[in-house]
């Protein structure tokens, strides 16, 4: 294909997107992320940041970097296997192996690129079986389509599913993925079930619990604690630094063997610049507030309550959740997008989420709540709502 016919069909591409409402525009933020940042030169209060706990402009982290930095320098050199790896690196694994309850853990530069690992390291041939939650993250569903293992979706939370996918297929190595949090509806999966279907299989279980580490369980270790799970129960958890604890990278956590072999064999371990040392220093801090401040997840449980109860009571068309992912259904794209930008004018910064992100006549408004919001700004959002959402 000549360059020229690239280009043609790029342009009726993106003729496309335009046309069906999906056109995405990036707006820039010219402040630190927080409940209120400035956008376009306009002060907005921020209900689509995934900073749950708030820590994201917090001023130890803030010292913790710039500390770092004068110590590590500021990049990292080189993936973690040539000379990118730092006494931070090892130190932040130690600790996060410690509170998750697990034999080992390994950083990865990015969430994305820690659930790409995990597929095609685990299940290398085509007689191998992956089966994956409907709804389960991008990243996850792209990792399973680069493993040439067999690739099956279950019905989203549904065990039973599960259950008939697992026992229909033949193949030995078995693998299942699911989020804990669905990042776009704000559900828990039913995790216990899960458990007892991928025992009864021998199948292996993955959770990604980017969205509930921090804000999950007594002391904010995420979904498995909030279940009682243990590494017997799912031997890999993956989850990030970018969102409850406000930094950036992700870690891997489980048994030693399979933490092993991804350190030998993930491509996008081997093969990826290390996360910089000094950020890798900010997690550690970020990861020792956590026991400091439980007020941060008490306040924010407030939140989730407040803004829950007053939805239902104004009759606005919120899904039921129970974690600060609030996801207010519109149903067409361009009505979501007009809908953001009605709240936009008014003060708030709502993010529309339309396909492929979700299901296609399912677009949203998805409204995140963080331990950095007031009473006060989610009295003031609902008001919003009530006038600028149709109430059925």
């Amino acid at each position: 294909m000549a360059a020229s016919d690239i280009s043609a069909g790029i342009g009726a591409d993106l003729d496309y997107i335009r046309g069906a409402g999906l056109f995405r525009k990036r707006r820039v933020i010219k402040s630190p992320q927080g409940a209120v940042v400035t956008v376009d030169n306009q002060r907005l209060v921020n209900f689509c940041s995934n900073d749950y706990l708030g820590f994201a402009n917090d001023d130890r982290l803030i010292r913790a970097l710039q500390q770092a930095a004068e110590t590590y320098g500021v990049g990292s050199g080189a993936s973690q296997l040539v000379c990118g790896r730092s006494s931070m690196h090892a130190e932040l694994e130690t600790e996060l192996a410690r509170i998750t309850g697990r034999d080992r853990a390994v950083v990865f530069s990015s969430g994305y690129l820690a659930n790409l690992s995990l597929a095609r390291t685990l299940c290398p041939g085509r007689t191998d079986l992956i089966v994956a939650d409907r709804l389960s993250h991008a990243s996850m569903i792209d990792a399973a389509r680069l493993s040439p293992a067999v690739f099956k979706r279950y019905r989203h939370a549904d065990p039973v599913s599960l259950e008939q996918q697992l026992n229909k297929w033949g193949q030995k190595r078995k693998l299942v993925l699911t989020d804990s949090v669905f990042s776009m509806d704000g559900d828990v999966a039913p995790l216990p079930d899960i458990v007892k279907v991928c025992r009864q299989a021998r199948a292996c279980l993955v959770v990604d619990d980017a969205h509930g580490f921090g804000v999950l369980g007594k002391s904010g270790r995420g979904a498995l604690e909030y279940f009682d799970l243990g590494q017997e129960d799912v031997p890999l958890l993956m989850a990030t630094f970018g969102k409850a604890l406000g930094v950036f990278g992700a870690f891997i956590a489980g048994q030693t063997q399979l933490i092993e072999l991804l350190i030998q064999r993930a491509r996008t371990y081997i093969y990826t610049t290390a996360l910089p040392p000094a950020l890798a220093a900010t997690a550690l801090m970020s990861l020792r507030l956590l026991d400091d401040e439980p007020w941060r997840r008490e306040h924010l449980q407030t939140l989730i309550k407040r803004f829950q109860e007053g939805a239902v009571q104004l009759g606005l068309p919120i899904l039921p959740s129970s974690t600060p992912i609030q996801p207010l259904m519109v149903g067409s794209a361009s009505a979501a997008v007009k809908l953001s930008d009605k709240l936009f004018h008014q003060g708030f910064f709502i993010s529309a989420i339309r396909p492929p992100s979700v299901p296609n006549n399912t677009a949203r408004l998805r409204i995140t709540l963080s331990a950095a919001h007031t009473e006060e700004q989610i009295d003031h959002l609902l008001d919003a709502l009530l006038e600028t959402v149709a109430v059925k």
